[in-house]
This record gives C-alpha cells, sequence and structure tokens, in this order.
C-alpha cells in the first residue's frame, strides 16, 4: 500500500486532531477552508486516505469520516507545553509564573529539551515575525549566543528580546526601530525561543 503524501498526512492530523478538539468528524469544505483548497481538492485528498485504509467515509452524510485503527496507530506523540504568563514583546511586563493551562505541539516539531510557553504582549519583536498574542515556545536554558532570541529577566520584568553579549554588558535589542536596546549588567536567560504559535480565530 502506498505511502501518504505529505499533504495527505497533514490532512489525516488535521482530521484527528479536529475530532479531538469537537468530538466530531470535519466535512469536507472545512477540510478545504483550513487547508485554503477548493472542495474537490479536499475530497480528493479525503478519498486518498480512504483508498489507503487510513478512513471510512460515508457518501451519504456531511460528518461521516471514520478513522481507522491504521491511521489511530500512527497517531503522532503530542507533547504537553505549560503556559506560564506572559512575556513582553515592547516595555518589560511584570510577569509572575502563573500556570495557564497547557499548549499541545505534535513531538516532532520539538527537539528534546524541556520546554515551556509564554503568551507574548506587545509588538518590538514583529520584524521578526513575532506579534502580539502569538505564544512563545521557549526551550529552557539558561545561556545563550549572540543573535538568539531569548526570554530574559530584568528584576521582576520578563521580556522576549535578541541577546547580544558585549564587553561589559548585555544589549536586549527590539526588532522593532521604534523601540530602543535594554543595556544592563544584571539579566537572567530563562530560555531560547524555540517557536511561534498563532492562532487565527479566537
Amino acid at each position: 500500500m502506498k505511502e501518504l503524501t505529505k499533504r495527505q498526512r497533514e490532512v489525516l492530523e488535521f482530521i484527528k486532531r479536529y475530532m479531538r478538539e469537537h468530538k466530531f468528524p470535519p466535512t469536507i469544505r472545512e477540510i478545504g477552508e483550513h487547508f485554503g483548497i477548493s472542495v474537490r481538492g479536499s475530497y480528493d485528498h479525503v478519498k486518498a486516505l480512504e483508498r489507503k485504509g487510513y478512513i471510512k467515509c460515508s457518501v451519504n452524510r456531511s460528518r461521516a469520516i471514520e478513522i481507522l485503527p491504521k491511521a489511530e496507530a500512527e497517531t503522532e506523540a503530542i507533547k504537553k507545553i505549560p503556559i506560564l504568563g506572559n512575556v513582553a514583546a515592547g516595555k518589560p511586563l511584570f510577569a509572575e509564573e502563573n500556570f495557564d493551562g497547557y499548549i499541545e505541539l505534535p513531538a516532532n516539531y520539538l527537539g528534546k529539551n524541556r520546554y515551556f510557553a509564554l503568551n507574548v504582549r506587545g509588538d518590538s519583536m514583529k520584524d521578526a515575525g513575532i506579534m502580539d498574542g502569538d505564544i512563545a515556545i521557549v526551550s529552557h536554558q539558561n545561556t545563550a549566543n549572540n543573535g538568539d532570541i531569548v526570554v530574559a529577566m530584568l528584576d521582576d520584568a520578563v521580556v522576549l528580546k535578541r541577546f547580544y553579549l558585549e564587553r561589559n554588558r548585555v544589549k536586549l535589542k527590539s526588532e522593532n526601530p521604534t523601540y530602543h536596546p535594554i543595556y544592563t549588567q544584571n539579566v537572567k536567560i530563562l530560555g531560547k525561543l524555540s517557536c511561534i504559535v498563532r492562532r487565527y480565530e479566537r
């Protein structure tokens, strides 16, 4: 039996994730809307998954996709990453390590390190593609190389900045020219940015 294409695997994982979240399967149209493809294109991917033995469909009902054991056996490993409050991507923002639930990500998106997540507040890192409202996924570590984007603690403020070690101080640089760099001799690195999660629907 043929292996899945990259897009077919993405469609399969979307169907499984949708069913975990909603307790019922998506429609063909909803699959197409998620991937920005036509209903016909979505239908073709679903039928290919059915032919390859991953799902079963009923042509007479709109929400009639059934996940078969073969697909369940290939369910990707999920990492639950704790969300620990806010991080400022603008002015320093007080942030307690208050547990705010989990975000789940496929394990193969991440390495073997420990991770935590923070909600991004502010726009000072927008030129690095990091926007207000994003979720920063951060690898636990207390060191950084020049140019790394880090989560750093200054007194009681937690900020997301690009790190540079200078001769007698540390520079924490924004990626927005309207914000001035922060210079300090007293900073604690909490972690290095691994990836950003952005939700388009609230």
